[in-house]
């Protein structure tokens, strides 16, 4: 039996114990400490009697600030992140634990000094401090409530931004102009005094943008008091069965926020709800008790079925069975906002959380199509169900040729001029390079689609003009050069892309060019921030897994580059700690990032059994 075939054997045993009995698989989604923060906000905003979850949140924090008083987004940041700083020495004091004599927060004040305090934090940093009575409002600031009564098709409405922004920005918006405030009954003296930079360029594209939307002449108190029940009407008609907004968490605390601003009371049933919500999102992890952004049962479900399956796991085996069939129950039925740029589409998506019912992504729809092509041959449940997501994936492609996360054409480039953090990363949901080649690969190895498809083309062509000079591709989703590159290479070469062709090829040279000493893969989560490619200190297993993906994928199997990927992939002494838990996804470039502690088994498994089915002989030696 050779090395490989252990390794499969092994992980598979592995998985079997991991299922849950419904057929899914629940792993962390761990993100940074923002969700953690917000809800220690929330236990104390809403008086609510949780004192063994404030415990377990506040211990989580304490254990994560750096020996110099800062918090960090990821291992390696340097010196540490100013608004994770200022965001959880705010929440310390809020939780009424902590006060301002404290040695922690005497130490995390130290280095708040030294990066420029709260002004240097982000946007939304800043408006958690605001609502819980830390920071003013910019006293300039009042958005046109008649922005919420535009149609659809009207150039920069919300449906030309991303969902993610829809959600998140309207209840900030309905805050910032009730200049909303909680005020704890807590120690603050930090934050007095402490005003102003609030925006990119303070003022002066918000301002053009705002005397643009007033010059519509929109702007009547009528208008106005309209424009706000229709933002309340947007969050409420999103509010998922589980109560939380668009199923995540963050937009479920500015949401609670926002309706308090429109003066929902405490108990409510809608704000009650909401918070049964959150709860059900927390979960223990190696660091402690955190809340997740928005649980990933149904990505990881879908990519473990397909992995098992590469590695010849036989679609009849009860573990598959049952994953898939959990798949069929989760897919999506009800039209969402993804209708109004595709109105031709009928529902056949998927999310990426359980409690995701009308809001896909294109990345899981593929995922789980993926996971279902082979289980066709079941029946009709499942040759029906794939045929409706394929057919809906198929019409989310953009007009420009690729694919973005969410919905089709959601790409207004003004929305990414707006003069706050993040506004291009957030803010528009264009084609990327990882979902369009992840679409790509899809429609090529699974759905039998090629070059000569017109759809195939424009992709394709969409993605050979946003190769990087280097030869790599910039993935949105993941971290983030190397991830960009393996779904580019892989979805071009399954469409029957060449292997020999220059773009490819180039895209080859450089990931062999960036291997480590080790045999592996590592960048920095860095990488996204300063775009462009920053080494890690050390591999990683799912980093190496879609390099040696991508090199096999190429035809470089045989080569040197492969072999050493694969030798690091079968040593377990390279799953250390450091290594296994680094974050290789990514949520916001400079504000989230994503431990999906589910990668480990997924990519190397699938990396080393397309390597293993190239014909290449292994041994306890490869």
């Amino acid at each position: 039996m050779d090395v490989i075939h252990k390794y499969i054997l092994v992980k598979k045993a592995e998985l079997e114990r991991l299922q849950d009995e419904d057929g899914k698989w629940t792993f962390p989604f761990q993100g940074p400490i923002l969700n953690d923060c917000f809800m220690i906000a929330i236990i104390r905003t809403l008086g609510l009697n949780e004192p063994d979850l404030m415990a377990g949140l506040v211990n989580k924090l304490l254990r994560s600030q750096q020996d110099n008083g800062s918090w960090k987004l990821y291992p390696d940041e340097l010196d540490g992140n100013v608004s994770a700083t200022v965001l959880a020495y705010a929440s310390l004091l809020i939780s009424g634990e902590f006060n301002s004599d404290d040695e922690e927060m005497k130490r995390a004040e130290h280095f708040m000094d030294r990066h420029g305090g709260p002004k240097k934090a982000h946007f939304m940093i800043k408006l958690f401090l605001a609502m819980n009575g830390m920071y003013s409002y910019p006293s300039y600031f009042n958005f046109p409530t008649a922005y919420f009564l535009l149609p659809s098709y009207f150039p920069f409405s919300m449906y030309h931004c991303s969902n993610y922004a829809r959600v998140h920005l309207t209840p900030m918006i309905l805050c910032m102009n009730k200049r909303f405030s909680i005020h704890h009954n807590v120690e603050q003296h930090y934050f007095e005094d402490k005003k102003g930079g609030w925006f990119r360029e303070e003022r002066g594209l918000a301002d053009t943008l705002v005397q643009s939307i007033k010059s519509l002449h929109l702007n009547p108190l009528y208008y106005r008091k309209i424009g706000y029940q229709e933002a309340e009407k947007l969050m409420i008609d999103r509010i998922e069965e589980n109560g939380t907004l668009y199923s995540y968490a963050s937009s479920t605390f500015y949401m609670i926020y926002g309706l308090m601003a429109m003066g929902y009371p405490k108990d409510s049933p809608i704000l009650q709800r909401a918070v049964e919500g959150l709860k059900s999102y927390a979960i223990q992890t190696a660091e402690g008790l955190h809340i997740q952004n928005s649980p990933s049962e149904i990505w990881d479900t879908a990519l473990l079925s397909y992995s098992l399956q590469t590695a010849g796991v036989d679609i009849s085996h009860p573990m598959v069975k049952k994953a898939n069939e959990y798949l069929l129950r989760k897919q999506h039925i009800k039209r969402g906002d993804w209708s109004i740029h595709a109105p031709s589409a009928s529902p056949g998506g998927w999310g990426f959380s359980d409690s995701n019912h009308f809001n896909p992504d294109n990345d899981d729809t593929s995922a789980a199509l993926r996971a279902l092509t082979k289980s066709q041959e079941l029946g009709h449940p499942f040759r029906q169900s794939w045929s409706r997501g394929t057919a809906y994936l198929k019409k989310l492609q953009n007009k420009d040729g690729g694919y973005g996360a969410f919905e089709k054409d959601a790409y207004d480039p003004l929305f990414a001029h707006l003069p706050i953090e993040n506004a291009a990363d957030a803010l528009i949901d264009d084609s990327t390079a990882d979902l369009t080649g992840r679409v790509l690969e899809f429609l090529g190895n699974y759905a039998g689609m090629t070059y000569n498809d017109e759809m195939v083309k424009k992709a394709v062509k969409w993605l050979f003009l946003h190769q990087e000079r280097n030869g790599s591709w910039y993935g949105k989703w993941g971290v983030c050069y190397i991830y960009g590159t393996w779904a580019a290479v892989t979805g071009l070469c399954a469409v029957g892309i060449s292997s020999k062709h220059p773009a490819v090829q180039k895209a080859l040279d450089w990931l062999e060019s960036i291997q480590q000493k080790d045999g592996g893969f590592g960048e920095s989560c860095q990488s996204c921030e300063e775009k462009k490619y920053i080494p890690l200190a050390y591999s990683t297993p799912s980093q190496t897994a879609w390099a040696l993906d991508a090199l096999v994928a190429g035809g470089r199997n045989k080569r040197d580059a492969a072999m050493k990927a694969a030798r690091f992939l079968l040593d377990e002494k390279n799953y250390d700690e450091e290594a296994s838990r680094y974050p290789t996804g990514i949520g916001l470039p400079g504000g989230f990032y994503i431990l999906y502690e589910s990668y480990n088994y997924i990519f190397p498994l699938i990396a080393l059994s397309r390597f293993k089915g190239q014909g290449l002989e292994t041994s306890e030696d490869v």
